[in-house]
């Protein structure tokens, strides 16, 4: 697709910012003039490696910096905002947000943002501030009995969590819906439709009150659902590709007719090289449609996720195997984990027994086709669905707990 003139000025900034890039285009053979956008190359893991994260720690002034997972090297990755990048990206959860409430942005007067160390996390209070709410956070790393105490005493009309973290709170409370919270914002982790609908269920709210938001620490706000439209629209200053896998790396396996990689590029980011930066996330149904005569770029859900850091996880959905398992137990938290050559299914939930682990496997053998065939071929040697004590805390991860563990 070309976008001439807005790409070259990107390509310009990124370049001046980070020479490294420019470098690198250069070696290719490129220069900042490219007229399409198809013609740069993706900007991978392993790239990001050899040039943003392998660069000394950047002193400019008005910079905020937030630390992720390791490197291969062993060292901790820093993903940098400059003061404007903040301001672009509260502007715009601030846009995403009130679009949402609209007519309802008036019952809201106390917002509570409950979740992990990240970017979101950090920007969350002064969001929440601008919009003219009272506002307050609490730690993920607290004792699920200060989450509930802080909600009974707080009494937020509108909750910002992880679902993990709403999960918890679910679970150890015994009437979630007592809590009068009016609207919840997710973040982080995969939620499905059917997850969300369980939920609103179980806090007395409708599941268009959920709203489920889809980012990055790398070019922060990426997406949110559109219950009116069933698809989740990107974010604006944001142009989206659906790759194929074998066009991000020759090793992945093909992906579904339907499914690609989310490949972004920001008109928004400047301390980050977000030039066709490959999410490694799989979006479904990716798709560009008109909303109210605006061209939005939309899919219907992420699947899964590819590359090294998920091992066997390039070929597993969480996204199907939390639609399999809330499809049968309405009050599930679920942990997935590879333990050797095991896929294991970790499930906390009242209604839960041995009848209906049984089914829940089979049905997830049978909704994921790949998982079979992983079985078949030995790279797993089975799935098994075990049953969590009422009591016991599943593991968390410090910001994203949905993931696959290994």
């Amino acid at each position: 697709m070309t976008l001439a003139m807005p790409i070259q000025r990107q390509v310009k900034l990124i370049g001046k910012l980070h020479p490294w890039y420019a470098e690198w285009l250069a070696q290719l053979g490129l220069h900042s003039h490219v007229q399409n956008i198809a013609e740069l190359p993706f900007v991978t893991a392993e790239v990001l490696e050899r040039g943003y994260y392998a660069l000394p720690s950047r002193t400019e002034p008005g910079l905020s910096v937030y630390r992720t997972s390791g490197t291969s090297s062993g060292k901790r990755k820093a993903i940098y905002y400059s003061e404007p990048d903040d301001e672009r990206y509260i502007d715009a959860k601030m846009a995403s947000f009130r679009e949402w409430l609209g007519s309802d942005l008036k019952s809201v007067r106390r917002a509570l943002a409950d979740m992990g160390t990240g970017h979101a996390a950090s920007t969350a209070v002064t969001i929440f501030e601008k919009m003219g709410f009272e506002a307050d956070a609490l730690s993920f790393s607290s004792p699920i009995e200060e989450h509930i105490a802080r909600l009974d005493s707080f009494k937020p009309d509108l909750l910002y969590t992880m679902p993990s973290i709403l999960d918890g709170i679910a679970a150890a409370a015994a009437t979630p819906s007592a809590f009068g919270i009016k609207k919840i914002i997710v973040v982080g982790e995969i939620a499905t439709l059917e997850w969300q609908a369980n939920m609103a269920e179980r806090f007395g709210i409708r599941r268009g009150d959920i709203l489920d938001t889809y980012g990055s620490i790398e070019i922060g706000a990426i997406a949110a659902y559109s219950h009116a439209l069933g698809k989740y629209v990107l974010s604006d200053g944001l142009f989206a590709e659906a790759v194929p896998a074998e066009q991000i790396d020759p090793g992945f396996a093909p992906l579904q007719d339907n499914e690609g990689v989310l490949v972004l590029t920001s008109f928004v980011r400047s301390m980050f090289p977000a030039i066709r930066f490959v999410t490694y996330d799989v979006v479904r149904d990716f798709e560009t449609i008109m909303v109210d005569g605006v061209p939005k770029q939309t899919f219907r859900c992420i699947s899964k996720r590819i590359g090294a850091e998920l091992k066997h996880g390039e070929k597993i959905s969480l996204y199907d195997i939390e639609e399999v398992v809330n499809r049968f137990v309405h009050d599930a938290e679920l942990r997935v984990r590879i333990s050797g050559n095991k896929l294991a299914v970790h499930i906390k939930s009242k209604s839960l027994d041995e009848a209906l682990m049984e089914i829940i496997r089979q049905a997830i053998e049978v909704k994921i086709p790949e998982i079979g065939e992983m079985i078949q071929n030995r790279i797993l040697s089975g799935i098994v669905v075990t049953k969590a004590a009422d009591d016991e805390q599943l593991e968390r991860g410090a910001v994203k707990a949905k993931k696959i563990y290994f």
